[in-house]
């Protein structure tokens, strides 16, 4: 059986990789194959110069820096699609939908944006757990990059996220609960997916 591709999506601090891990292991529990993979992998070449942006140590404009985040995707592209051929079901913390929210959020087209996307692994199911601007900043006070530090684009991106659920029927669940609540809607919501 073909492997599929979950992705978590959602604010900084709206608890993907939390969950993601939670989602994997209860995966591998259940007697699935699943692998986490995480977006930026800053263990790449583009990955470090991403890294180097975020930290201030360069200056991109924003259709630079989501041709560096889709760039870094396109890297990893062949071992997903093994991974995926391989029957492995990968639960990805970030993914496509990522550049297409910062992206409209600092004024890019989201349709190019989604467009140059196109030939890698589609997700199977987007799972986004939707927090406030205001929650991110309150869960991360310190060494916060500079998308983080700046709550009108927290909003902006939140408001892209929640037309990109809608037009493409995400599984958008509420990430101001306990961890172990949303874990359950969480897998609930993968469940259905892997069960097809």
């Amino acid at each position: 059986m073909p492997g599929q591709l979950i992705a978590f999506e959602g604010l900084d601090q709206s608890g993907k990789q939390t969950q993601a891990e939670m989602l994997r292991d209860r995966l591998k529990e259940e007697g699935h194959k699943a692998r986490l993979v995480s977006f930026p992998d800053y263990g790449t070449s583009i990955g470090e110069e991403i890294a180097r942006a975020l930290a201030g140590e360069r200056d991109y404009d924003a259709d630079v820096m989501q041709l560096l985040y889709v760039a870094n995707r396109y890297e990893r592209k062949a071992d997903l699609q093994r991974w995926i051929d391989g029957g492995l079901i990968l639960v990805c913390d970030r993914y496509t939908a990522s550049s297409v929210a910062y992206g409209e959020a600092q004024g890019l087209d989201p349709a190019w944006l989604s467009d140059m996307q196109r030939f890698l692994p589609r997700a199977a199911l987007t799972i986004m757990l939707d927090i406030a601007p205001e929650t991110a900043v309150k869960r991360k006070s310190v060494d916060r990059d500079r998308y983080e530090r700046d709550l009108a684009l927290q909003g902006r991106v939140r408001e892209s996220y929640l037309r990109q659920a809608a037009a493409h029927q995400w599984a958008v669940i509420d990430g101001e609960r306990p961890k172990d609540a949303i874990a359950n809607d969480v897998f609930a919501a993968a469940s259905l997916m892997v069960s097809r």
